[in-house]
């Protein structure tokens, strides 16, 4: 995927590739080993640290979850002081050309590792797999309008306007928009701290990220 950026404002591709090679060198992390993580290819993850290519939501979080990181990480600095607004037009929203997108309604915090996010998923569109987060970790998701077809380690759940869900964040986790509504839905997700990499090892374990945008 070229040509077409992932995030609707602030980080351009060369600043986003230049954060995730500077959190895989703190980790000691080889773009190797980094690919191996997280079921991207090589040439995949070289081409995102120069920018050089734009990732899927999906890749991004893939890397993300290989670093033992969140994709909010990835994107802002850490915030100080006790208070913080986001307002609408600050909030970083991930855009993915198959008809999906993300905004990241909560800023990100020192060594806290939580995501608040609210996602827009088109008509049957199919969002896609994401990997295990390390152990210990957890997910909690609500339905705001239409319907929703989660998936966790392969056993659907539909979700309709008004439902909620948890589920262990190391867990594989898909999301598909229900045919003729699509949907929106909020989700909080909290990592446990853990080696980078961990949960990445189990996930995607095949270079399936560098499919057709259509898969996220």
């Amino acid at each position: 995927m070229t040509g077409e950026g992932v995030l609707s404002s602030g980080l351009s591709m060369a600043e986003l590739g230049g954060r995730i090679r500077d959190e895989r060198r703190a980790r000691g992390l080889s773009i190797e080993r980094l690919a191996e993580l997280s079921g991207i290819s090589r040439s995949m993850v070289s081409d995102v640290e120069r920018g050089a290519k734009t990732p899927t939501v999906l890749v991004l979080d893939r890397l993300a979850t290989a670093l033992g990181t969140s994709i909010s990480r990835l994107l802002d600095e850490p915030a100080h002081g006790g208070v913080r607004v986001l307002r609408h037009a600050e909030q970083r929203v991930l855009r993915d050309p198959s008809g999906w997108e993300r905004r990241v309604l909560s800023p990100v915090l020192g060594d806290v590792e939580f995501e608040f996010m609210r996602t827009t998923i088109g008509p049957g569109v199919d969002a896609g797999e994401f990997a295990p987060h390390a152990p210990g970790s957890r997910e909690y998701l609500a339905v705001e309008r239409g319907g929703l077809l989660l998936t966790i380690d392969g056993r659907p759940y539909e979700l309709g306007a008004g439902d909620s869900a948890y589920y262990p964040g190391d867990c594989r986790h898909a999301f598909a928009g229900a045919p003729g509504t699509g949907c929106v839905f909020y989700l909080a997700m909290e990592l446990t701290p853990g080696p980078a990499g961990a949960a990445g090892h189990h996930g995607a374990g095949r270079h399936e990220t560098e499919r057709e945008p259509r898969d996220g």
